[in-house]
């Protein structure tokens, strides 16, 4: 399974050139936990996140009118290409504690923003389907059985 398919598929993201209050209004209006900051190739600069809001600018004293967000963000950054599978995906998140991971082609360019929720609710669709179907055969009579 391709890891796009769990992302949005308009991943949520700021330029280089935006405000800290800028890509935090965008996480409250997409309901995300962070952005990808991109520059004006769409290439991934770097990641902005609730915990770089509480980290690096709640208590800073910087106004985020006025505080670029390349200055905030989370730089360099872990990145998945299509060709990384969901376990390893998932691997790399709970190994490196990480909520997001942008998804981006072999030049950068960003295409999706996955999750760790993406993940799990994925993983659980999956394994209750794999409930469901040793459930069944294990109800279900063996050929010539009673």
């Amino acid at each position: 399974m391709s890891l796009l398919t769990l992302c949005d598929p308009h991943p949520a993201a700021v330029s280089l050139e935006a405000s800290a209050a800028q890509a935090i209004r965008t996480m409250l209006d997409r309901h995300v936990g962070a952005v990808a900051v991109i520059d004006d190739q769409q290439r991934v600069a770097g990641i902005f996140t609730e915990r770089d809001v509480l980290r690096k600018l709640a208590l800073s004293g910087n106004d985020p009118e006025r505080t670029p967000v390349r200055e905030m963000m989370t730089t360099p950054v872990e990145l998945a290409t299509v060709e990384t599978g969901s376990s390893e995906a998932f691997a790399i998140m709970v190994e490196r504690h990480f909520r997001h991971l942008p998804v981006v082609d072999h030049n950068g360019k960003l295409l999706g923003m996955l999750s760790i929720r993406n993940l799990l609710e994925w993983r659980i669709e999956d394994l209750t389907r794999e409930l469901g179907a040793l459930e069944q055969y294990l109800t279900n009579d063996a050929p010539g059985g009673d």
